[in-house]
């Protein structure tokens, strides 16, 4: 019975070292949607856009402009993200795996580190909502 309480405990956090790569372990985010799950407020939710040409560009410059100084152009990090603690998280592939739902990625970008208390500003005040599901679908082609 203890080994089934000790692989009880193991699975989340083998599973949140699967979704982000090296050091994902120490990634608030992982640690807390493993704990707890998306907001409730953001979890249904689904992306009205379709990956479209001009959605897609529209996309990559948002990225670019608010978030690729942290995440990079490819989404794997830069030199100030990883100087952040805890560094910014590496975005190339998340979309492929079961975190990377539309809900997540809107919770994310809206909200920000604020329920994690990491650096990461919420933009759902900057943003129109249009946008943010721009960059989601900019995020799902790295």
């Amino acid at each position: 019975m203890r080994t089934l309480a000790g692989l009880a405990l193991l699975v989340p956090l083998a599973a949140a070292a699967q979704m982000g790569g090296p050091g994902t372990t120490d990634n608030p985010r992982h640690a807390y949607v493993m704990r707890r799950g998306v907001d409730a407020k953001y979890a249904r939710a689904h992306n009205p856009l379709q990956p479209s040409a001009p959605n897609l560009e529209a996309g990559r410059e948002l990225y670019r402009l608010h978030c690729a100084v942290c995440h990079g152009d490819s989404g794997l990090g830069s030199e100030a993200g990883r100087k952040l603690d805890p560094p910014a998280a590496s975005l190339a592939g998340l979309s492929r795996r079961p975190i990377g739902s539309d809900g997540y990625y809107d919770w994310v970008i809206s909200e920000g580190g604020v329920p994690v208390r990491s650096a990461m500003p919420p933009f759902k005040n900057v943003l129109k909502q249009a946008d943010i599901w721009k960059i989601v679908l900019f995020l799902r082609t790295l």
